[in-house]
């Protein structure tokens, strides 16, 4: 017989405690990255053995290998969103995987390796950007606050380099849906993030110009009628300042320079996502205010497991709605902590949303979901992440050009549930016209992330 030592009430506790005392922090049984340093990786020391099974923590009600679907999800209501309950209810199905303890599972090695070696370096500056302990510089790389104290130090943790890799490029099939899961519009886009500072692979390192975060272009390439059509965002380091962005437009062919509110729009006819709503941290974290912590607690996301490697494209199947295509079929598994941000868009009078709530895990400051609310304060969208390590003992192997397996974004839902329209976004190995997935390629922003490059892109 196993006498759990510490139930779910304990947690429970635990977590609202902390929350109501102010004191964020991560891990239960100690700070998780003195688990993470003292045991290779492994985070099992900072979390009680119920934490890290879905099996233990529901008795055995629901264990790796089963499904949460229409039938069951009354149960395990408070593990996942609001809106999760909702799709599932709906037709939505997810399965449930085993829950990794091994952090190297769960972010690139290389930002891990940073995270580690710059651990107590952070601080913010009077402006609330992110320095150098004791200088004006820029930050150097890896998660800067991985023992947050504040809720501003878990947004900027992620905010500085979204897609943990100094360049990547994600070749996308984007399937907008009607509510009954029927494609309103097919897109490929090819979304393209060259990383100005905190760079710990590439040469320049750590920064290529510190007086930026990042460049970000998003290039639709099909159908025919958008082709060409791309949007460039130049992040200044300063988080207080808005992106400077531009676009190609191909039926003007010219570029044209966008007011800062119209990231607040549709990015291509039909679409349910705005470049605001991107990596979930789509605007510079000080545009936006009122952050504070609401909630902390174990949920079922999917940061690890969704990479499709069965298929020779890595298309995940689709499930739920009348059609039956209407969601990806996600694999999630038991995230031990997680933090609840509320924030609101204090730099964006004309912002459609009052408020979003972002979903990080603990373990890595990744975000894993978030919920937008309109100017009512009712819920309005949905957008969810999932991730994998692009690695299978037993089958296909991603290296990255570090010979390190490639860790990364896989797909995303952006659900509309007033409307009940669904994006379903698909990292795929490549897409028409030649576009590959990539990651640490040393010519991406030559190739898309300037003015001319997205001239030439769209011409």
């Amino acid at each position: 017989m196993h006498l759990i030592k510490y139930d779910v009430e304990f947690t429970r506790r635990h977590f609202m405690e902390t929350v109501a005392k102010g004191a964020i922090g991560a891990g239960v049984f100690m700070p998780l990255w003195d688990a993470i340093g003292k045991y290779n990786g492994d985070v099992q020391a900072a979390y009680p053995e119920e934490l890290l099974s879905i099996e233990k923590y529901t008795k055995g009600r629901l264990k790796p290998g089963d499904v949460i679907d229409a039938s069951n999800v009354d149960e395990f209501k408070e593990l996942i969103t609001p809106i999760d309950y909702l799709e599932i209810k709906e037709g939505r199905v997810v399965d449930i995987i085993e829950s990794p303890t091994d952090i190297n599972q769960l972010n690139p090695a290389a930002f891990l390796k940073a995270t580690d070696a710059n651990r107590g370096k952070a601080m913010f500056d009077e402006k609330g950007n992110v320095r150098v302990k004791g200088t004006t510089d820029p930050w150097i790389g890896g998660i800067p606050f991985p023992d947050p104290k504040t809720a501003q130090e878990v947004i900027c943790c992620h905010a500085l380099s979204w897609g943990r890799h100094d360049t990547l490029g994600y070749a996308i099939d984007d399937d907008e849906v009607s509510a009954d899961g029927n494609t309103n519009y097919h897109y490929n886009l090819y979304w393209a993030e060259v990383q100005a500072t905190s760079r710990i692979t590439l040469d320049p390192k750590p920064y290529m110009d510190p007086t930026k975060t990042r460049y970000n272009t998003a290039l639709y390439t099909a159908p025919t009628d958008v082709a060409g059509t791309s949007y460039l965002s130049v992040w200044n380091y300063d988080q207080t300042q808005f992106p400077d962005f531009h676009g190609f437009i191909p039926a003007f062919k010219r570029i044209r320079r966008f007011p800062t509110n119209q990231r607040f729009e549709p990015m291509a006819p039909g679409s349910t996502a705005y470049l605001s709503d991107a990596w979930l941290v789509g605007d510079p974290y000080m545009t936006w205010g009122n952050f504070k912590i609401i909630k902390k607690q174990p949920m079922l996301q999917g940061p690890v497991g969704n990479w499709a490697y069965k298929d020779p494209n890595w298309m995940l199947p689709k499930v739920g709605g009348k059609s039956g295509k209407k969601y990806m079929r996600y694999q999630f598994s038991l995230v031990p902590e997680v933090f609840v941000l509320e924030e609101e868009p204090t730099g964006y009078p004309r912002s459609p949303y009052s408020k979003k709530w972002v979903y990080f895990d603990a373990r890595t400051m990744l975000p894993l979901c978030q919920i937008m609310f309109d100017r009512r304060g009712q819920m309005w969208k949905q957008w969810q992440n999932v991730y994998d390590i692009y690695y299978r003992e037993d089958g296909e192997k991603f290296y990255e050009k570090t010979g390190e397996p490639v860790w990364g974004w896989v797909a995303l839902h952006c659900h509309d549930v007033q409307s009940g329209a669904n994006g379903n976004w698909n990292s795929l190995r490549q897409i028409e016209g030649g576009y590959k997935t990539v990651y640490n390629e040393p010519n991406l922003y030559e190739q898309y992330c300037t003015i001319q490059a997205i001239q030439q892109l769209g011409a």
